[in-house]
């Protein structure tokens, strides 16, 4: 028998997602993805970015306290183990996600815990087929599976994720650690004109470190960021390493010269933001569904979450790539639900 609703993804939006369709006693499945090396090391963990994020400011709702003693009542004892020690500085990523999913499945939805591997869209109902071999068959489907911040891929940007290595300055850069420091961009394109613009709020200085002698990024944007007296282009430069150490995190990179590979420049600083771009997970779907050249879902429908498939919405990151924050996928997960919803009752499939 077929399942009314499947969700694959498990970040906020598609946990938001999960609460919404259980609540209309719909009975959603939803796929999280195994808990192996490669999701994480692709920055896909099952409970999405957030499971590799520190401290959130920025979630309303959670402002800087002690929630310990909240997170051990509200959350059930076997999964307490993901969360560390609290920091009582507003809530952590695991902290949020585990408190999202405790609320999932106190309205009943059900877990599994593979990767979705291949999709069959082209006939009703869908079919899934899971790493474990086993086929899934989905009345409704929604996609909340995100999209994940491309790096340089330095060993050095590993080490020191979320220790002063980061891909979102709206997310993280009011955080104390960069605040009146001196912090390092990466990238050329308007996301990076826009992270370093930004970032000019709070820090006392911002590299733009740039392989070229000019940006790919829109004039005006690009005009802005070098009128700016906040910040200083390295152009010709490329990021070798990022520094620092255990007790401090970042303190720095050493960049080199595109022209010259025997000049090098260290360049003190508290953070490094790529700002490469992002990678949606909509790889598995196989062009199934209408997406951006990028790679994002398209939604056709103004103010839907409909795809260009009856039956499937998408929700979350995968398919949007101008806002890209958490409390946005949870707003669209919630969209999704509710358009999944009546159209299932539209269908007499709820």
């Amino acid at each position: 028998m077929a399942e009314r609703v499947v969700i694959i993804g498990s970040g906020p939006a598609g946990w938001a997602a999960a609460i919404y369709t259980a609540r209309a006693s719909l009975e959603p499945l939803l796929i999280e993805g195994e808990a192996n090396q490669e999701n994480f090391d692709l920055g896909r963990p099952p409970l999405g970015q957030l499971m590799i994020t520190t401290e959130i400011e920025n979630y309303p709702g959670f402002p800087a306290g002690n929630l310990e003693s909240y997170l051990k009542g509200a959350i059930d004892e076997s999964r307490q183990h993901m969360l560390g020690p609290h920091s009582g500085h507003g809530v952590s990523g695991p902290e949020l996600m585990a408190l999202m999913q405790q609320q999932g499945i106190n309205f009943g939805t059900r877990v599994l815990s593979e990767d979705v591997t291949n999709v069959d869209l082209s006939g009703h109902p869908f079919k899934l087929t899971t790493s474990s071999g086993n086929v899934i068959e989905a009345n409704s489907l929604i996609i909340a599976t995100g999209a994940r911040a491309n790096y340089l891929g330095l060993e050095s940007e590993k080490t020191f994720k979320n220790r002063g290595v980061s891909a979102c300055a709206v997310c993280d850069g009011a955080m104390p650690r960069f605040r009146n420091k001196p912090l390092v961009v990466v990238g050329g394109g308007d996301s990076a004109m826009e992270e370093a613009t930004y970032l000019t709020k709070f820090a006392s200085k911002v590299y733009i470190v740039h392989r070229r002698d000019e940006f790919r990024a829109s004039k005006i944007m690009a005009q802005r960021v070098i009128e700016n007296p906040k910040i200083d282009v390295k152009w010709n430069s490329v990021v070798d390493e990022v520094l620092g150490d255990d007790q401090n995190g970042v303190t720095g990179v050493r960049i080199r010269s595109t022209l010259d590979d025997s000049v090098t420049e260290e360049l003190e600083a508290s953070g490094y933001f790529a700002a490469i771009g992002h990678t949606p997970n909509t790889e598995f779907l196989g062009g199934q569904v209408d997406t951006t050249d990028k790679g994002y879902i398209v939604w056709p429908v103004s103010h839907r979450t409909n795809t260009t498939v009856e039956g499937v919405f998408a929700a979350g990151d995968c398919a949007d790539d101008h806002y890209r924050q958490a409390i946005t996928a949870a707003g669209s997960g919630c969209s999704a639900a509710l358009d999944a919803e009546r159209w299932l009752a539209a269908k007499g499939l709820d």
